[in-house]
């Protein structure tokens, strides 16, 4: 149980890399999800290539896992989009977000009634998001593009629930980063014509950088989870996500010194958004044990 919680905070240490390494690497948001995609899909495909766990998929599951997959793949672009536009402190605090737009969808998607509390502290992020673009509206195109990233974001997972009664989670990443791969390399000469940038091909740091990314922040980081979920709940692990912006937040501040350039909206805004993380992670700890003790009662 040790293991696999270690396991599991190291999968979350190193996806909250990926945020400044959306600033490290020099390409622009498109390119550099593409070269994400391109790198992690191989490294899938041949760790898939030498396990014994093939699985069948339907052609219906294939079609909506690559639905699902494209979009993810534009919520990536979204996310580094706003990273590029602002910084990844803002970026991340934007992404924080997910939780508003998640307890509106979810329902939307599964047609239940929206959870109140939910609702509440979403909104909660959403003025904590309010306050920092308040006080310093010069990243306030970084912040709609977070935002438009966040409510992506949110779809990605709901969307998941379906496909993964029937399909394993390992077979689901491996189809979902290629087609997010495949739409985005359709997608990418379009996008490189409204966007067009001077720089293509990555350079040497870039390409040190897109191999972390791409292996350790992705692959890594997703092969530990799995391990991790093979001793603690599903539930557990989703709940202990909810540090990644924290740990992306502190890493810039460390790495990129991005507290130098914030000002007190910024701490205003963050400050809220924490207090949102800290209680909806109380919040869904006490469900869960309420759960369990009814479950045992019964």
């Amino acid at each position: 149980m040790k293991k696999a919680f270690i396991q599991l905070h190291i999968a979350i240490f190193l996806a909250g890399f990926t945020g400044i390494l959306g600033k490290l690497i020099t390409l622009n948001e498109g390119l550099l999800v593409w070269y994400r995609l391109m790198i992690s899909s191989i490294a899938l495909w041949v760790i898939y290539y030498f396990t014994k766990n093939k699985v069948s998929v339907s052609s219906a599951s294939i079609v909506k896992i690559a639905g699902i997959g494209a979009l993810a793949a534009l919520h990536w672009v979204s996310f580094y989009g706003s990273i590029k536009y602002s910084n990844v402190s803002i970026a991340l605090v934007c992404f924080s977000s997910v939780g508003f737009f998640t307890a509106i969808m979810e329902p939307l998607v599964f047609r239940v009634k929206i959870d109140l509390g939910e609702l509440i502290l979403g909104f909660l992020m959403i003025i904590g998001i309010y306050f920092i673009f308040h006080f310093d509206p010069s990243y306030k195109i970084g912040i709609i593009i977070g935002l438009v990233s966040a409510w992506l974001g949110s779809l990605f997972p709901i969307l998941n629930k379906v496909v993964l009664k029937t399909v394993p989670a390992t077979v689901v990443t491996l189809y979902e980063i290629t087609a997010g791969f495949l739409f985005l390399s359709l997608l990418l000469p379009f996008y490189l014509k409204l966007f067009p940038t001077d720089y293509i091909f990555p350079n040497a740091s870039d390409w040190f950088w897109l191999l972390f990314l791409s292996l350790l922040c992705t692959v890594l980081a997703f092969n530990l989870s799995m391990k991790a979920l093979q001793k603690i709940s599903a539930f557990t692990v989703n709940l202990s996500y909810n540090l990644e912006p924290v740990y992306g937040i502190l890493l810039a501040f460390v790495v990129l010194k991005e507290n130098k350039h914030l000002n007190k909206g910024f701490y205003i805004g963050f400050t809220l958004i924490l207090f949102s993380i800290g209680a909806q992670m109380l919040r869904l700890w006490q469900q869960k044990k309420k759960s369990v003790q009814i479950e045992m009662a019964s």
